[in-house]
C-alpha cells in the first residue's frame, strides 16, 4: 500500500493505492471527511470509488441485450457482489504533482473487464475528482460510477439535498419500494439533522447538489456533481450491526444512475459502453467557510 499526499493553501489530501480510497481530507486539523485508519479496508477509509457500478445487483444476476450475466459475492459479510471490485484493488500512479494526483486501476476478469481513472485535485478551497471508466471486455455492458464518502456527524450536522422519492430497504440490504412521501426524519429537501438510528436509503430526482453544515467546526461543503447525479444514497449505522459505532459519521453517496437499474429498462440509468468507450463523472467538494 502506497499513502499520496497534496496539498493546497489550508486543505491537504491523503489516498491510498489500496482501494484507490480517500484516508484523509483537512482543512488545517479539521477532518473534512472522516479520517481514514489506513488499514488498506476500504470500508474505513474517508472515501471509496464505485465501480464499474455502485450498490448491488438483487439476485446477483440480470440480463442484458438477451443474455444472462451472474455474479458472484466479493466480500465475506454480504451475500451480494458489492459496488464493483476497484474498491477492493490495487491501484497505480500515473501522474502526482503538489495539488494534483492520478490513479489507475485495471480489471481484467469476470463479467466486468476494464480500466478505471481517478484523478484528484486540490484548490485552496475545493477538492476535485474524476472518476472515469473504459470498457475493456469484448461486449457492450451498462456501466455506472460513483463514490462513498464518510462525513464527520455531530448533533449540529444538517444535510439538505433535493429528491422526488426514495427507496425502502428490504432484505439483504437492498432496495425495496419506491417512495413519493418521504417521512420527516428522511427528508433532507431543507437543511435537516440526521437520524439517530439505521438508515440505507437511495434517493431519486436528485439534482446533483447537496449541501452539508458542520456549524460546529464552523465550515460547510457544498457538493457538487458533473454531469448532475440522478441518485445518491445516505447511510447511518448502528451499533448493533457497527460494533463500537457511536453515531460519529455519516455517509452520502453521490451515483450517476439508480440502485438495481440494471434490472430495469434498457439498464435505466446505467450508461451502455461499447468496448472501447467511456463514461465519467466529477464529484466537487467546495468549502464555504472554514476556520
Amino acid at each position: 500500500m502506497t499513502l499520496f499526499s497534496l496539498k493546497n493553501g489550508p486543505l491537504s489530501l491523503e489516498v491510498s493505492s489500496t482501494g484507490g480510497t480517500i484516508e484523509g481530507f483537512r482543512s488545517r486539523d479539521i477532518p473534512l471527511l472522516r479520517p481514514g485508519k489506513n488499514n488498506g479496508v476500504a470500508t474505513d477509509s474517508s472515501c471509496f470509488p464505485l465501480v464499474p457500478f455502485g450498490n448491488r445487483v438483487s439476485g446477483n444476476r440480470f440480463v442484458w441485450q438477451g443474455k444472462e450475466y451472474t455474479f458472484e459475492p466479493n466480500v465475506g459479510w454480504d451475500e451480494h457482489y458489492l459496488h464493483g471490485d476497484s474498491w477492493l484493488g490495487e491501484w497505480y500512479c500515473e501522474a502526482q504533482s503538489d495539488d494534483c494526483l492520478r490513479l489507475a486501476y485495471h480489471h481484467r476478469h469476470g463479467v466486468y473487464r476494464y480500466q478505471a481513472t481517478q484523478s484528484f485535485h486540490l484548490t485552496d478551497n475545493s477538492l476535485k475528482v474524476t472518476l472515469s471508466v473504459t470498457n475493456h471486455g469484448d461486449e457492450t455492458l451498462p456501466f455506472g460510477l460513483g463514490w462513498h464518502p464518510f462525513f464527520p456527524l455531530a448533533a449540529q450536522t444538517r444535510v439538505q439535498a433535493k429528491a422526488s422519492g426514495y427507496w425502502l430497504e428490504r432484505e439483504q440490504w437492498l432496495v425495496g419500494a419506491y417512495q413519493t412521501e418521504q417521512p420527516q426524519d428522511l427528508d433532507f429537501t431543507l437543511p435537516s439533522p440526521l437520524p439517530r438510528h439505521w438508515v440505507n436509503n437511495g434517493y431519486a430526482g436528485w439534482n446533483g447538489v447537496a449541501h452539508i453544515s458542520q456549524p460546529h467546526d464552523g465550515y460547510a461543503i457544498t457538493m457538487e456533481t458533473d454531469p448532475p447525479a440522478p441518485c445518491y444514497f445516505i447511510f447511518v449505522s448502528d451499533p448493533d450491526f457497527d460494533d463500537g459505532y457511536t453515531f460519529d459519521f455519516f455517509c452520502f453517496e453521490p451515483m450517476s444512475h439508480s440502485p438495481d437499474d440494471h434490472h430495469r429498462p434498457g439498464g435505466g440509468n446505467l450508461t451502455p459502453l461499447a468496448p472501447g468507450e467511456s463514461t465519467e463523472l466529477n464529484m466537487t467538494l467546495r468549502i464555504i467557510s472554514a476556520e
